[in-house]
């Protein structure tokens, strides 16, 4: 076809494969679901009984999807890495140890790559779960653990590209790698460990200390401070609120710019009122020990999301959480 010859009909048959492509490749996992039998159980409890590490395998495509699936044991607690065969028969099979349990994938359980290396790792001692297309060959043949991933046949219109038989073993690594997650108990905050770069690492990992306004940059007044000093002293403080203390220097309440303006507007002399005649009483708090997405979902709850809240120890002020900061800091 040429460019710019894109008509209706090819619109039309474009949709119309794509829809064919998801119900081919849909229907193949479903029929995965149904043939899974302790067979499965064996495997995961051979990756969970492994001291060493998850070593991935697997040629041309399968290895592609052999890279996502080390990927993902790798960030849900399980030690792994990927393996290329044809590297493997060049000096690359030392990164496997007895101690480790090989996950080797391929579609005909034939290629000559995998083939050339599965008599070292037998050598080696390592176990094998194969993810094969056809059970019987070469590859299952040498394995501890066979797990099925056939299909009756590719999404390809031609019978040729690797299409749904890649989804489905794809689709089974993943669902190795978190049943193999969950029987380790592996928790959000584990997860995080291994993400502390991204948004949910942060987002699990950072506390309301991390991110709090604290020292000069925290107003702190009196109760019988007037507005006018309170006025500077967020002036100052570059904030946005001052905490309110009483003499033993507890939070009593906090007082925001927007409360001096509209204490403004109300009275011509209302800059001379003390403090405690306008602060919000009782005002939301938090612990600086607290996760900063606690902070956040106090920050924003009902019946007024509010923009400030004091951080106390002890009932007094270290710090204020802004939650400009938190937006700053990619919390929201």
């Amino acid at each position: 076809m040429n460019p710019g010859n894109f008509t209706d009909k090819d619109r039309e048959q474009s949709v119309a494969r794509a829809a064919a492509t998801l119900k081919n490749e849909a229907e193949a996992i479903l029929k995965l679901r149904e043939r899974l039998d302790s067979t499965f159980a064996d495997a995961v409890e051979l990756i969970l009984d492994c001291k060493g590490r998850l070593v991935v395998t697997g040629m041309g495509k399968s290895g592609s999807v052999g890279r996502k699936i080390a990927g993902t044991f790798c960030s849900t607690g399980t030690p792994s890495l990927f393996l290329h065969p044809a590297e493997g028969i060049h000096g690359d099979l030392g990164m496997v140890t007895s101690q480790d349990v090989v996950l080797a994938l391929s579609n005909s359980g034939e290629s000559k790559e995998m083939a050339d290396i599965l008599p070292a790792i037998g050598r080696i001692g390592a176990k094998m779960i194969a993810v094969v297309g056809r059970v019987k060959s070469k590859l299952a043949d040498h394995a501890d653990v066979v797990l099925d991933v056939s299909v009756d046949s590719e999404a390809c219109p031609l019978g040729l590209a690797p299409t749904t038989s890649t989804t489905v073993a794809l689709a089974l690594g993943d669902a190795l790698a978190l049943a193999v997650m969950e029987a380790r108990s592996f928790t959000a905050e584990d997860y995080a460990l291994f993400h502390p770069g991204g948004a949910l690492g942060r987002r699990l990992l950072m506390k309301v200390s991390h991110v709090m306004r604290k020292g000069s940059a925290v107003a702190v007044v009196g109760e019988d401070a007037v507005l006018r000093d309170v006025m500077f002293a967020i002036t100052k403080a570059n904030a946005g609120a001052a905490c309110v203390v009483d003499q033993q220097g507890l939070l009593s309440g906090i007082i925001t710019d927007g409360d001096i303006r509209r204490a403004l507007l109300a009275e011509d002399d209302a800059l001379m009122k003390p403090a405690h005649e306008v602060m919000i009483h009782g005002p939301r708090t938090i612990s600086p020990d607290k996760l900063a997405t606690e902070g956040l979902r106090a920050m924003e709850a009902p019946p007024k999301q509010i923009g400030e809240m004091p951080v106390l120890v002890d009932g007094k002020p270290v710090g204020m959480l802004m939650l400009k900061d938190l937006v700053a800091a990619g919390i929201v």
